[in-house]
């Protein structure tokens, strides 16, 4: 682990500020960029170098944490890469594309390229306060559908779609020689998952896939790096929710009256509870037959989430 800083005072809302991102090397030329604490827009990265190539795993929310990503692949002696591959949509994940095309091709699943056009600036309308820099919206200019092999030199990366999960278009990177696994929001370490633009039984599903790979290091999308044993944590999550769905619907209660009354029981640890309304939204959804990954009204899911965390959005420290 290398670099791990406090970042000194506070933000602007007075908030005491979070840790600088640091890298972890979790196997030879292999790395995580962890960003504490994981909260909302603060995503974890990664790269993998032989020495003479570099594919980097997402970005990040910010021109500057990008910008820092960037910093500390070329310290650590890898050359610039030549690769990107972008594990879903999400601004945290693909708003520091710009930093390194066009250098590197930028890769990822079919139905990322169509959100990340269609989405837009999207954190810039949920945080507008934060300072995001010079962001280019530049989206996977490769894509795939279901699986696709990259080689940086010798050192295989296998890009596997698990269906609508996270999102409609999630991409689990792997590396089979080494046995890590980075995840994507299919994961997170001691936050809530985030089903509303996704799918609760996908996620399932996807968590299936992620234990039949054999992994024995896991890079969470947020969150401290892990073991397997977090597929265990997360699943208990998703099977609660899918619980709390159906007793809630058939009594005839809304997502955010389940959400307000729910007993967190075992889950109480986890950052970003409000998430809980938001993953209710789709499992009734799913209910009433709507189709993984379908869309739902993005703006509704993030009010009902201020809703039920007392009225204001939860804050973003990217």
């Amino acid at each position: 682990m290398t670099d791990h800083q406090q970042a000194a005072g506070a933000d602007a809302n007075g908030t005491a500020a979070v840790a600088e991102p640091y890298l972890t090397e979790l196997a030879p030329g292999v790395h995580a960029f962890v960003q504490p604490d994981g909260g909302w827009c603060l995503n974890n990265a990664g790269f993998v170098t032989d020495g003479t190539a570099t594919l980097v795993v997402d970005t990040a929310a910010t021109e500057r944490r990008a910008r820092l990503l960037r910093r500390r692949i070329a310290e650590s002696g890898a050359p610039a890469p030549r690769t990107l591959v972008n594990t879903h949509h999400h601004g945290d994940h693909t708003y520091g594309n710009g930093v390194f095309a066009p250098e590197a091709t930028i890769i990822g699943h079919a139905a990322c390229r169509r959100e990340v056009l269609a989405a837009g600036y999207q954190l810039h309308a949920v945080w507008p306060e934060v300072t995001y820099g010079d962001i280019r919206l530049t989206p996977p200019e490769v894509t795939f559908e279901d699986r696709l092999t990259v080689h940086v030199g010798e050192c295989e990366v296998r890009l596997i779609h698990p269906g609508p999960a996270h999102t409609p278009g999630d991409t689990i990177v792997w590396l089979p020689r080494q046995r890590v696994v980075f995840t994507g929001d299919l994961i997170f370490h001691g936050g809530t998952p985030f089903l509303l633009m996704g799918s609760l039984s996908g996620s399932l599903r996807a968590i299936e896939l992620l234990r039949s790979l054999g992994a024995e290091t896991v890079v969470p999308g947020h969150g401290p790096v892990a073991g397997p044993e977090v597929y265990d944590e997360v699943e208990r999550y998703l099977r609660y929710v899918g619980e709390l769905a159906r007793e809630g619907r058939a009594a005839g209660r809304t997502p955010l009256e389940v959400a307000r009354e729910a007993d967190p029981g075992a889950f109480g640890g986890l950052a970003e509870s409000e998430r809980l309304v938001a993953n209710l939204l789709r499992a009734y959804a799913e209910l009433a037959g709507a189709a993984p990954g379908a869309p739902l009204d993005a703006a509704a899911g993030f009010g009902a989430m201020a809703e039920l965390n007392g009225g204001v959005l939860p804050a973003c420290h990217a």
